[in-house]
Parts: structure tokens; C-alpha cells; sequence
């Protein structure tokens, strides 16, 4: 069911060479971005009626405006289940209290004397949020993208899903009374590059976006490479991962069942287990069976995604060399299952998230630890973070000096200037001075 690499016996190579030997699911963006171009230019051009001719092409929907009407999004937290609009209000609860922490707050620097470097911060105006609508359904994913832009003071909160042929061309129920919960009525019947093709150039009835956020297939991973730069983006979000860095003392049960949940994700979900002990990877691998065999999605999920190329368990001589695989492969989700789970945790770098023991599954920040579950995937934890209120603020520097402070480091700047032969840029100082560079 689940493949094996036996790094064992051999000192672990270092970098790139240790990657090339680390399970990965294959992601080709650049092949997909051809295909979305078109689709992108055609919203750029023909705005709405696109939108409209592409949700039949796509998702077998016939619609006759493409923005949510705030009475379905209104009537669809009135019908959903108490049981799930208490746990999606105990999520948003939970993830406000993170967040709210992560605010930053002004502070000025006094650099000399009368001369001040204030770093102010300020959120994006508008962002345009994505929620995916294919397999599954993930009003979680409304959360953990709106609660953040919402705690860094974003304006403007404009949120896309795709059209359900099932649901009279609207998004899930469970998406909109996501939306309606969180206060936001900005909701569009969208999906994959179309959707962020509306965002990035806008429409008759959206107004483009500064940024755009969200998880989703390998086109909308395209279609963010496609507007960087025009637009901000997260990141270019690839199939989910878990690795798992366990040791002897791990309950096999345990890690079965995590593996197997983030491989009913997609076919090409990636779940590697990391451990220097042959004996919990018999227990795993037998423990697998069983738990694959009462759960759902069996055929066109689960067991592809623990078959793929993309998922293997690793073995490793010690715990010092897991650590080095898990680091090299910067899985989206990390769990440590060791004993001293929290020492070997402190000493990881490479992580979108990392979830310590036996009492904190990938599950758990999927939705209610308070954490965000928009993470790096395909490697790019080594320097990219996940989705937080940072993501929606930008750093802006105010410089102000007085004509003393200029004046005592004005020689400084015109030696510089004159050292890359721009001699303007120290006339601009010069000018200030009656063209003279002050003696202090």
C-alpha cells in the first residue's frame, strides 16, 4: 500500500542530494500555466460574460450573475446544522485569539539625533480570498483566510467559490454560511484560474484585487504565477503533505490514522513517515489496512495517494538523521511523535506547521488549535510561511531628519554615491547645503 526508502547504513548525503532522494508528488505549474493563460486574457477581456460561459464549461452550471446574493449567503446560515455552526464559531473563535496576537505594532527607531526611521504598518486595501469547491468542501478554509485579513484591518474582503451544480449554480451552503458567520457579503460563483482571473483584473461587478489567498488545484497555482506581480499573492499551494517524524515509542494507531488523513485529501497528497524504528514501520504498514478499509474516499483518494510516488515511509539510522530528512523535505505538516517530542520540535527548521505529540494531529489545525492551515507545500517551507496577518500587512519606512542630522552624515552619503558613480545622487545633498558638503 505504501512504499519504502531505506536510508540506513550509509551517512546521509547533504542539501539538494538528500531532496532528490525524499518522496514529492509531481506538480507541473509551468505546463499548466499555458493552459490558463487564455482562460485569464478571456476574463480580461469579455469580464462577466466569461465568467458565465466558462461556470457551464467547467462546472456544468448555468448562471445568470456570477455574485452570491446576500439573501442565499443570509438563508444559508439559517439552515446549516447547529452542531456545525457551533464547531465553524468555536474555529473562528479559536483562530481570532491567534491572530489578534500577531499584530504589529508601530515603533520608531531615533538613528541620531534628529534623524528618525519610523516603520509603520499597513494592510493590502482590497484582497480576494479563494476557497476550493472540487472533491471536498472547506468552509475551514474560509476561515483560516478571512480571519487573518479581518485581524490585520483589510477593508475590502471579497471571497470566491466555485459554482455547485447541486446547490443551483451557488457555492456550498457550508462556504457561504462560513461567510455569513465572519461577516463578509462579498461572494462570488467562481472557480480555479477564472476566479483569480477576476480578481487580478476585475469585472463589471468585482472590482480587482490587490492580493489574492487561498488553496486550490494546480490551476489556481497557475494562475497566481501567471499574476505575480500584478497582484500579491500567498503562495502557489501544491497537493497537501504530511511527514511524520516518530520513533519507537509512537502508537502505530496514531500514525496510521494521520497518514490516511491527509491522503483522503487528493490522489496526489503526500504522506511520508520518518523513523528510525523497522518495528513501527511493520506496525504502520499493517496498521494501514484496517483503518483504509473503514473509512471513505478508498479508491479514488486514499489508497492512490498512499501508492503515489509522492508518499513512502523512510527509514533512518537514528533520530539526528530524521531530522536532517525532515528538514530537507519542508513538509506542509510535521509531526513529531518521539519521545521528548517538544526537543526535537525546537530544533526543526523546515516546516509549514509543526504539531508536537501524540495529543496534536494535523486534524486538529486543519480546524480548531487556532493556527492557520494555509501552508507551503511542495518544499517551500524552507522560506516561505504560512498564511498569517502578516500576509496582509506591508512595511513602510518614515524617514525624518532634521538639516543638523542630514548635515552630519551628509559626507558619508556623497562618498557613497560618488563610490557607485551616481554623483546626482550626492548633489541632491550638495543642493541642500549651497552645493558645499557641511563640516561638522
Amino acid at each position: 500500500m505504501i512504499s519504502r526508502i531505506d536510508l540506513r547504513g550509509d551517512a546521509l548525503p547533504e542539501g539538494g542530494a538528500l531532496r532528490d532522494l525524499l518522496p514529492r508528488a509531481e506538480f507541473d505549474v509551468e505546463a499548466a500555466l499555458e493552459k490558463v493563460r487564455p482562460i485569464c486574457e478571456d476574463v480580461h477581456h469579455r469580464g462577466t460574460a466569461a465568467l458565465i460561459e466558462y461556470a457551464q464549461k467547467f462546472d456544468g452550471v448555468e448562471l445568470s450573475q456570477v455574485r452570491v446574493p446576500e439573501e442565499a449567503i443570509k438563508a444559508a446560515l439559517e439552515q446549516l446544522d447547529p452542531a456545525v455552526r457551533a464547531a465553524l464559531e468555536e474555529s473562528i473563535r479559536r483562530a481570532r485569539i491567534v491572530h489578534r496576537n500577531q499584530r504589529r505594532t508601530e515603533h520608531t527607531t531615533q538613528v541620531v539625533p534628529g534623524g528618525t526611521v519610523t516603520e509603520k504598518w499597513v494592510p493590502v486595501e482590497r484582497v480576494g480570498l479563494y476557497a476550493p469547491g472540487g472533491r471536498s468542501v472547506y468552509p475551514s478554509s474560509v476561515v483560516m483566510n478571512v480571519v487573518p485579513a479581518q485581524e490585520a484591518g483589510v477593508e475590502s474582503i471579497a471571497l470566491a467559490s466555485p459554482p455547485q451544480k447541486e446547490f443551483d449554480g451557488l457555492p456550498h451552503p457550508t462556504i457561504l454560511a462560513a461567510c455569513a458567520l465572519l461577516g463578509v457579503d462579498e461572494v462570488y460563483a467562481a472557480g480555479g484560474a477564472v476566479a483569480v482571473a477576476m480578481f487580478a483584473y476585475g469585472t463589471e461587478d468585482c472590482l480587482p484585487v490587490n492580493m489574492v489567498t487561498g488553496p486550490g488545484n494546480i490551476w489556481v497555482a497557475a494562475a497566481k504565477r501567471y499574476f505575480t506581480g500584478r497582484i500579491g499573492i500567498d503562495t502557489e499551494a501544491g497537493p497537501t503533505e504530511i511527514a511524520v517524524l516518530a520513533d519507537s515509542t509512537a502508537d502505530p494507531v496514531h500514525v496510521a490514522a494521520d497518514l490516511i488523513s491527509q491522503a483522503e485529501h487528493d490522489p496526489l497528497a503526500a504522506a511520508v513517515l520518518v523513523t528510525d524504528s523497522a518495528e513501527l514501520a511493520d506496525a504502520v504498514e499493517k496498521e494501514l489496512e484496517p483503518q483504509v478499509a473503514a473509512t471513505k474516499h478508498v479508491e479514488d483518494r486514499i489508497k492512490p495517494a498512499l501508492a503515489g510516488k509522492q508518499s513512502a515511509i523512510v527509514l533512518v539510522d537514528s533520530l539526528e538523521d530524521g531530522l536532517k530528512v525532515v528538514d530537507a523535505y519542508g513538509a506542509e505538516h510535521l509531526e513529531i511523535q518521539t519521545a521528548d517530542a517538544a526537543a526535537w520540535a525546537a530544533r526543526v527548521r523546515n516546516a509549514g506547521a509543526i504539531f508536537v505529540g501524540p495529543w496534536a494531529p494535523v486534524s486538529l489545525g486543519d480546524y480548531c488549535a487556532g493556527s492557520n492551515h494555509v501552508l507551503p507545500t511542495g518544499g517551500c517551507a524552507c522560506h516561505s510561511s504560512g498564511l498569517s496577518v502578516q500576509s496582509f500587512l506591508r512595511g513602510i519606512h518614515i524617514v525624518d531628519y532634521t538639516r543638523d542630522a542630514l548635515a552630519e552624515v551628509t559626507h558619508h552619503v556623497v562618498t557613497l554615491a560618488e563610490a557607485e558613480d551616481l554623483p546626482a545622487h550626492g548633489a541632491a545633498l550638495k543642493a541642500r547645503f549651497g552645493w558645499k558638503v557641511p563640516t561638522v
